[in-house]
């Protein structure tokens, strides 16, 4: 049995997940981003119980499909963007249809619709967070990131980044280390 579960995005999330599973005497087989798979069916007080314990930790059951499938797109895209050492050679779309075996009208209809924005719009946020994190890193020149996340160029990785940050991606490095030596300082 299938298990779906919201704003989970990272590996302490799946710790905590599992912790919950075993409180409950659960059994399960995986326990991935937004989705566990448990090997037994459950009660309605184990799921009830769940669901009130994922709460408490930020995380929520879901329920309807729609949710369900939202957060496959969104698990899909993180773990495309933030857990694979390359991006897809192929479209997005292509690879996200893929990934979930659904028509990308289909999904990018019922994406827009709840989320209020675009699956390219919410790839963009992402793939810029991914850059803001290797720019903290500092183990990778702006060409390396922006041939990393397949951008045709650099200023066109610096235009997507200042739209969205406000900040070119040089200014923001500086404003981030600046403030990590104020932080040693204190």
């Amino acid at each position: 049995m299938k298990l779906y579960i919201k704003y989970m995005v990272s590996l302490r999330c799946k710790m905590m997940v599992k912790e919950e599973l075993k409180k409950l005497g659960l059994k399960y087989a995986t326990v991935d981003l937004g989705v566990v798979e448990v090997m037994e069916n459950i009660t309605i007080d184990q799921r009830n119980q769940l669901r009130k314990n994922l709460l408490l930790s930020g995380l929520e059951l879901l329920e309807d499909k729609k949710s369900i499938l939202i957060e496959k797109i969104k698990n899909v895209i993180t773990e495309m963007i933030h857990y694979s050492d390359e991006l897809p050679k192929v479209n997005y779309s292509d690879y996200i249809c893929e990934k979930l075996g659904y028509d990308y009208t289909y999904l990018a209809n019922t994406f827009s619709e709840v989320k209020g924005v675009t699956i390219q719009q919410y790839i963009i946020i992402h793939k810029i967070e991914k850059v803001k994190e290797l720019l903290l890193y500092d183990e990778l020149t702006l060409s390396e990131i922006a041939h990393k996340l397949h951008y045709s160029s650099v200023a066109h990785l610096s235009n997507q980044f200042k739209k969205i940050t406000g900040l070119t991606p040089t200014f923001y490095k500086q404003v981030k280390e600046k403030r990590k030596r104020n932080l040693e300082d204190l």
